[in-house]
């Protein structure tokens, strides 16, 4: 499959997903449904979740910790909707992550079917969290509007940080996957890297909090930047910062290039490993 793709081009990951759109919609949906398939429930608990998880945060963090964070925010609650809005870009790394070590392995059925193309559950991947991330956003946004009387118009701009964004989680997914296949304890290790990059960024503590000298290492974080402009566009209600956010866009399309190129040489091994 990888002489289908121009490799040498760096938005042949672009390519890819553009390719087989209707294929990554349908399969994203079953994977979907499929996870609540046989609860009470069923698909609420997508919303349900991240709604307890942000009253369990409120609850600890605003009346037990009485935690404060510092910025035009001061009130009890807005210390939760803002730790909220960070861990919502987190979990979506996360979900991604955990899961793409054993992406391929999971899926053994498909990888001697050649008509099949393997590169798509990467971005079906991506686009089951995304599911996640919209709900857990409608979430924080009707809590926002609860607690604070508003929400900023630049909510609006969410969408373009989240698009910054994918390449690198798809990236994530296509490296993890396929080196996934020969080197099984890679999904320990991410395990302990996921949680280590959540300390590691400004989702807990305000970046201010860290001595300016030191700053530029909190933005070897991949995360740093998608989280910092989450919530200037869902909580302070101003511009993210566009130079900023439109170098980790190139760096994200390249790094998600340089992995799908990985992919697409590395999956005719797939065969014989599994």
């Amino acid at each position: 499959m990888s002489d289908s793709y121009q490799l040498g081009n760096p938005l042949s990951p672009i390519v890819a997903f553009a390719r087989h759109r209707t294929l990554v919609g349908r399969m994203a949906k079953r994977e979907i449904v499929g996870r609540y398939r046989g609860s009470f429930i069923g698909i609420f608990w997508s919303f349900f979740t991240p709604l307890f998880m942000l009253a369990v945060y409120t609850f600890v963090f605003g009346f037990i910790f009485k935690s404060r964070w510092t910025g035009p925010a001061a009130g009890k609650l807005d210390f939760a909707v803002i730790l909220f809005a960070g861990m919502n870009m987190h979990a979506l790394f996360a979900e991604c992550a955990i899961r793409a070590p054993t992406l391929i392995i999971e899926n053994s059925n498909f990888v001697k079917k050649v008509i099949f193309p393997l590169e798509t559950l990467a971005w079906t991947s991506v686009a089951a969290g995304l599911f996640h991330l919209l709900i857990s956003t409608v979430v924080l946004l009707s809590f926002s509007l609860l607690v604070r009387g508003f929400f900023p118009w630049t909510v609006i701009l969410f969408p373009v940080v989240v698009l910054a964004y994918l390449p690198f989680l798809a990236g994530v997914v296509w490296l993890s996957a396929s080196l996934g296949v020969y080197l099984r304890d890679l999904k320990q290790a991410v395990g302990v890297i996921v949680p280590v990059l959540m300390f590691l960024a400004p989702i807990l503590y305000p970046l201010e909090s860290i001595p300016a000298d030191l700053r530029w290492l909190l933005y070897l974080n991949p995360l740093t930047v998608v989280v910092e402009a989450a919530r200037d566009v869902l909580i302070w209600g101003r511009m993210p910062d566009w130079g900023l956010l439109a170098e980790y866009a190139v760096a994200s399309l390249l790094f998600a290039w340089g992995s799908f190129a990985w992919f697409e040489r590395s999956r005719s091994g797939f065969a014989d490993v599994l």
